[in-house]
Order: structure tokens, then C-alpha cells, then sequence
């Protein structure tokens, strides 16, 4: 395996997809399939954006549940000190 496949073998490693996607890109590297090879990679691309929207909306959520966790405690705490 050339040292550019082997490169980019480690870079999609790190990218986190598995090995079957990074076998299929160095399948299509090394038999000069360029423009095959940016179409899976730009595919690879979309689902890891996927992934990240996903991960955003749970993190929204999260900032929610906090905001509303704080302003309860918040409420809580005013009918304390009126009491």
C-alpha cells in the first residue's frame, strides 16, 4: 500500500468512520478512481454532518432542561426567602 493510501487510510480512521468505509476509499484510491473517491468521501462527509445535528439538538435539549432545572430552583428559592 502507498504512502498516500496509508495516510489517508489514518486520516478517515481519525474522522471515525469504520473500517469497511475506509477499506472502500483505499479500494477506489488505489485503482485511480478519483472522482468516484470524492463522491464517497463528500458522502462519508454528509453523514458525519448527520451525526452532528443530531449531537446538537441533544445538546439544545440538555440546555433546556438546565435552564429550566435553574429557573424552578430559582423560583423555589424567591418563595423561600418571601415565606
Amino acid at each position: 500500500m502507498s504512502e498516500r493510501i496509508e495516510k489517508m487510510a489514518i486520516e478517515l480512521l481519525d474522522t471515525g468512520l469504520g473500517q469497511d468505509a475506509v477499506e472502500k476509499a483505499e479500494r477506489l484510491m488505489a485503482a485511480g478512481q478519483t472522482e468516484d473517491l470524492i463522491r464517497y468521501l463528500r458522502l462519508c462527509r454528509c453523514d458525519l454532518m448527520d451525526d452532528l445535528h443530531k449531537t446538537q439538538r441533544r445538546v439544545d435539549r440538555m440546555d433546556h432542561l438546565i435552564r429550566q432545572t435553574k429557573n424552578a430552583y430559582i423560583e423555589i428559592q424567591k418563595g423561600r426567602q418571601e415565606s
